[in-house]
């Protein structure tokens, strides 16, 4: 199957060179569609990082990024940013930037909020939502755009346990839809990990430390002896 992203050796330095920080070191990884690839590990261990790239906000210092051509992506950060305007409007303007007609951008806005279960505040202001609510919009604009590929940057990092239960829901709905949408989100949560996602990758100082399917990372034999970064994260030991 052709992969999504491919990336060999890929470096993302930030600063000066005498004092560039690293923020990815040498990262080669493969997706390929349909996968959910959870991105785990401490702060500031490259997760945010890989995700702007592999989104194309970022480029590469050295190494090299490949994406499938005419893929359709969206992201969604652990804040969203939300215009100060209605929240179908936020919807639509987002399908309006892709070309479509403003009427129809808003009829299309409706049905993306009815996926999400927010038709019913679709003519309140955005910004006056609870924290998961306007998550939830952020996803509702992202799957109006159709797009193959989702990422997600601590999607229920800031929400409360019956937020990132409807925000995990929506996660789950989408990857299993009939166009099979592949995820790739960066988690704290490992509960979460185990639930969603059918690959995870671990970061360290921006190393690529372990890849590996999620039964295998949580309780594979082998992540003890060939990963013992990543096991101790998984046990929580790791300082």
């Amino acid at each position: 199957m052709s992969a999504l992203f491919e990336l060999h050796q890929a470096s993302v330095h930030f600063g000066r060179a005498e004092r560039a920080v690293r923020a990815l070191s040498e990262v080669t990884l493969r997706i390929a569609p349909g996968e959910r690839v959870a991105l785990v590990g401490a702060n500031g261990c490259g997760k945010s990082t890989l995700l702007r790239l592999l989104h194309g906000l970022l480029r590469q210092t050295s190494g090299q990024v490949q994406a499938a051509p005419l893929k359709q992506q969206a992201m969604l950060f652990q804040r969203p940013h939300l215009l100060r305007t209605t929240v179908q409007n936020n919807v639509a303007l987002g399908l309006w930037l892709r070309g479509r007609p403003w009427a129809l951008a808003k009829i299309l806005a409706l049905s993306a909020l009815a996926r999400v279960g927010l038709t019913e505040l679709a003519q309140r202001n955005a910004r006056k939502l609870s924290g998961g609510q306007q998550q939830r919009v952020a996803m509702a604009r992202a799957w109006a755009l159709d797009p193959q590929i989702l990422l997600l940057d601590e999607p229920t990092a800031s929400l409360d346990p019956h937020a990132k239960r409807e925000v995990e829901a929506l996660m789950e709905e989408f990857a299993n839809s009939a166009s099979a949408m592949t995820l790739v989100f960066a988690s704290h949560n490992l509960g979460q990990v185990k639930r969603l996602a059918s690959r995870v990758i671990y970061l360290e100082h921006g190393r690529l430390l372990a890849d590996l399917p999620v039964a295998d990372f949580f309780n594979g034999p082998l992540l003890q002896e060939h990963y013992p970064a990543a096991h101790l994260f998984v046990k929580g030991e790791l300082v």
